[in-house]
Formats: C-alpha cells, sequence, structure tokens
C-alpha cells in the first residue's frame, strides 16, 4: 500500500492543487470543490482537455502539460475509477519531469487498487476516496 500522508499537514504545506476532471460547468462537483479550495487561498491548476479555462486559470489538457516551473502539491483527481491508474501514470510523468512529489488525492469512489499500486511503486502518496473539501473544512477551517 501507498504511504498515507497525515492528511492536515499536507492541506496545510499545500500551494497549488491540480484538479483533474475539473469540470467548467459550475453545478458539477468537481468544479464547486475546485472553487472552494481556490476561495481557500489554494492556486487551483485545472486539468481537463475540454476547456481552455477554468475559475479563471489556464486548463491544461493532461498533467505533463502543466508548465514544469508551476510546482503542483495535490494531484486531486475527479475521474471514474477506470481511469484512475491513467491519471497516476500522467502523475509519474510528470514527475519524472520536474522531480516534485505530489500528493495523490482520490476524491470519494475514484480510487482503485491498480491506481494504488502504481502511486506506491513511485513513491507517492496516496488519499484513497477521501473527498479534500470535507477533509479541509474539518482540519483547516
Amino acid at each position: 500500500m501507498p504511504e498515507t500522508p497525515d492528511l492536515t499537514a499536507c492541506l496545510r504545506d499545500a500551494k497549488t492543487i491540480a484538479v483533474v476532471g475539473c469540470s467548467g460547468r459550475a453545478a458539477r462537483t468537481s468544479h464547486r470543490i475546485a472553487a472552494y479550495l481556490q476561495e481557500a487561498g489554494y492556486r487551483v491548476i485545472p486539468v481537463n482537455p475540454n476547456y481552455d479555462t477554468i475559475l479563471g486559470e489556464p486548463c491544461y489538457p493532461d498533467l505533463p502539460s502543466v508548465p514544469e516551473d508551476v510546482r503542483i502539491d495535490i494531484v486531486d483527481i475527479f475521474r471514474a475509477p477506470a481511469y484512475t491508474a491513467d491519471m497516476v501514470r500522467s502523475a509519474v510523468d510528470r514527475v519524472e519531469q520536474t522531480g516534485e512529489r505530489p500528493v495523490i488525492w482520490t476524491q470519494l469512489g475514484v480510487s482503485s487498487e491498480e491506481a494504488e499500486r502504481l502511486a506506491d511503486e513511485a513513491g507517492l502518496p496516496y488519499v484513497h476516496n477521501t473527498c479534500i473539501l470535507v477533509e479541509h473544512r474539518r482540519r483547516i477551517r
């Protein structure tokens, strides 16, 4: 099993959160949570190939497309479990580009065993099926 980080420290220390699967539609959960995180003071990097901008930030088609000078502290995944392992692979590709060690955070119902294994093999901390908004409200606000 991958390392599970101290969630309070993770949320307290993070500055930039990539929201993979962030929707441009305000009614979608990924959009609402990204907006909450932005209002809480984080820089939110939306990742979704279907949009150019979300919440006033440039939107990137995948994690390796985010400029290397943007340090990502948390990769918050909002994709279906069938795609989660691919999202972790994408995070690992970015790690190889930048050397950063982001926390992989999977929202409720999003984790997969393969994704967890890939994170573990890459030495990336992994948060399993946990809502980042709920944890932020409980631990930080």
